[in-house]
């Protein structure tokens, strides 16, 4: 089922977490936050909507990283009725897009429902002091096809890592629904 996701809830505080990524490293939120902040996003191997975005999401990651930026991906799938996205193709998945940033599990969950995500993919660009400045899409692409790509994800996150702000006007992502068991 295809969703958006609702509009960025300006402010609003990052939960905590620990979780294991598809290798058994374990992680935690504050490990992951960059000096300027940290961007969230909720994926997963097997929607289209993911399979589109995946090598930008890479190559943005890594540019963010320059801004003081870290990013981090969730997958929330009830991999279990969803086997594609179980562990060992989140390896592949990664691999193949060219991640180098840590994929992790959540596997009961509480996670996905903590930051009320709704589906895949999801983004939360939070600053440096974990608040939410950006729940959009990741640029303006049509399932990764288009001419004239705008980074909007990439280009509010460089604004949050200058000012602490995000853009008041953004863009919902859209994408496959969250498979909660």
């Amino acid at each position: 089922m295809l969703l958006k996701t609702p509009l960025c809830n300006f402010g609003w505080k990052a939960p905590d977490f620990k979780l294991l990524s598809f290798d058994g490293t374990l992680h935690n939120r504050d490990s992951l936050i960059g000096p300027k902040g940290f961007l969230l996003a909720f994926i997963c191997n097997h929607c289209p909507y993911v399979k589109a975005i995946a090598k930008n999401l890479a190559l943005d990651s890594l540019k963010l990283e320059q801004y003081g930026i870290k990013t981090v991906a969730i997958m929330p799938n009830d991999y279990l009725s969803y086997p594609a996205d179980n562990p060992k193709k989140m390896r592949e998945f990664a691999r193949k897009n060219d991640f180098h940033f840590p994929y992790l599990i959540d596997e009961k969950q509480t996670i996905a429902k903590a930051y009320k995500a709704v589906c895949t993919p999801d983004f939360f660009g939070f600053n440096a002091d974990l608040e939410l400045q950006y729940r959009g899409r990741l640029d303006n692409l049509i399932m990764g096809k288009g001419d004239d790509r705008v980074p909007e994800l990439l280009n509010a996150m460089k604004m949050i890592a200058d000012t602490n702000v995000g853009p008041k006007e953004q863009i919902n992502s859209m994408g496959c629904s969250i498979k909660w068991n």
